[in-house]
């Protein structure tokens, strides 16, 4: 099926289905944080449990994202959508069946692999689809359904619990994955284009993504157990055994590139200081969400006893923020560069002080007004950072190495927000204890702080960052750092 054959009308409906596939995965990734806390009081389980049910999700898309664009490349793109949609409505059924934590967590594991393996298809079916001259509008349609999701995400979460349609509570949010799932199956395997496999050649790198797993996975865990465990000293050998790993798997894509085998990641591209550079601000920038992450869900609703609804009504106007402070980011990006960059990490560190001012002057009696003002000067100042972010990153690569450099850079966020639930994790639910509300609000309080200090390390590390940003349109899966831009944006 190519554009040109296809009338414009399944074409339209085509886009739908690999929009459908973001918005998916977009959602899964944020709306079982609303539901976190009433998932945690139906199965039970330590606070560890709230951590874990995004790390995983987050975890397993980090190690995904890593081989999802070679696979399209090897066996077609369409064939790999409609696999890891099929995967991803299984697990999303795996999790609304859950009856233990430890069920539900190996099924949002399942679930984060198989949004690794749908969304680097995603740009490339996009540009199977629609010539030069359509291009804008089709991206311009798949940026504003984002958008419009990332918004509406935590408000629909909050309201499938509040409704509790069929005695379902928290499980009709993963539910709802499976009629819209399977639609989609059944549309993809007919409209999107079924176009030769870039490449034939090649094979999947097996032991690095090993290597990839076993390195997250003991910087994460030690993380997320510590405090439940009272860190004892082998969570701390794991920590530590996790520097060797990264070695190992960095001298294993070294060995592969000097014997012309391609790698999961390309090295060069961390000899350019710049991408470096955009490496750890991206560490430090989307770790800072993890923070917001517990002081919106887990304090509100645990904390002082708000319902997922009314957290998520709460917490909207950070999203409506956000959404506001996207579209001045890319508009102004390549005028401003890096310095658009450094002006929402401003504007967000002022919200999240704000935050910490209303805090610490109404503690437990905070209501939803309070946070309105804070919340939308955080949020803008997000979105203004999100957008440009992966465009001025890429324009310290070269032209060869901006399909690793993406896929490194989506990995690296995932991760991020992984180390940023899990380690700024460790530090809120340690400072609340068995305490009531007052340590709740303690613990929010300190935990902005540690955000803003985050934030404050990515404004340093910005200077370091190319001045301007790369002029490029998404044509290939590899090539399109929309996607993780979606999906950081609503990571919070």
């Amino acid at each position: 099926m190519s554009s040109g054959a296809t009338p414009i009308c399944w074409r339209w409906l085509a886009l739908s289905v690999a929009i459908a596939a973001s918005v998916m995965d977009l959602l899964d990734s944020t709306i079982v944080q609303v539901a976190a806390p009433a998932i945690r009081f139906d199965l039970g389980g330590s606070f560890a449990v709230i951590q874990w049910l995004s790390a995983a999700y987050t975890l397993a898309m980090a190690v995904g994202l890593l081989t999802g664009g070679r696979l399209g490349d090897l066996f077609g793109r369409r064939r790999m959508l409609l696999i890891g949609m099929a995967a991803f409505v299984a697990a999303s059924a795996a999790c609304a069946a859950a009856q233990t934590p430890g069920e539900l967590i190996a099924a949002r594991a399942i679930q984060g692999g198989a949004g690794a393996l749908m969304l680097p298809q995603v740009f490339g079916l996009i540009s199977d689809l629609f010539g030069e001259h359509e291009m804008g509008k089709a991206l311009g349609i798949f940026g504003g359904a984002m958008g419009l999701s990332a918004m509406l995400g935590p408000i629909v979460s909050g309201g499938l619990i509040g409704l509790d349609l069929f005695s379902t509570r928290w499980r009709m949010i993963f539910l709802v994955n499976v009629p819209v799932g399977l639609l989609c199956l059944a549309l993809g395997s007919r409209l999107l284009p079924a176009a030769a496999p870039a490449s034939r050649r090649g094979r999947l790198d097996a032991s690095g993504m090993a290597l990839a797993a076993a390195a997250m996975l003991l910087l994460v865990f030690p993380l997320v157990e510590g405090h439940e465990l009272g860190w004892p000293l082998w969570l701390d050998g794991l920590l530590i055994a996790s520097i060797p790993v990264l070695a190992a798997f960095a001298r294993h894509q070294r060995r592969r590139e000097r014997c012309g085998v391609t790698p999961l990641v390309e090295p060069s591209v961390f000899r350019r200081p710049a991408f470096a550079a955009g490496v750890l601000f991206s560490l430090a920038f989307v770790g800072s969400l993890g923070a917001i992450v517990l002081i919106f869900n887990v304090f509100l609703q645990a904390g002082i006893g708000f319902t997922p609804w009314h957290s998520a009504l709460s917490t909207a106007p950070w999203a409506a923020g956000a959404f506001v402070g996207s579209g001045i980011g890319s508009s102004v990006m390549h005028k401003a560069g890096r310095r658009v960059l450094q002006a929402g990490l401003v504007i967000e560190a002022i919200g999240l002080l704000g935050i910490c001012g209303v805090l610490h002057g109404v503690g437990a009696r905070l209501g939803s007004l309070d946070l309105l003002a804070p919340m939308i000067v955080g949020g803008l100042g997000m979105g203004m950072v999100f957008v440009p972010l992966f465009d001025i990153v890429l324009a310290g690569v070269e032209p060869y190495q901006i399909g690793s450099a993406s896929g490194v850079l989506q990995a690296i966020n995932s991760l991020a927000m992984s180390l940023g639930v899990a380690g700024i994790g460790a530090i809120f639910f340690g400072l609340v204890g068995a305490g009531g509300a007052h340590r709740f609000v303690l613990a929010a309080e300190w935990t902005a702080l540690v955000a803003i200090a985050l934030l404050a390390v990515a404004f340093v590390l910005g200077f370091r960052l190319p001045r301007r940003a790369r002029e490029m349109a998404p044509v290939a899966p590899a090539k399109a750092p929309a996607s993780g831009h979606a999906e950081a944006l609503v990571a919070a």
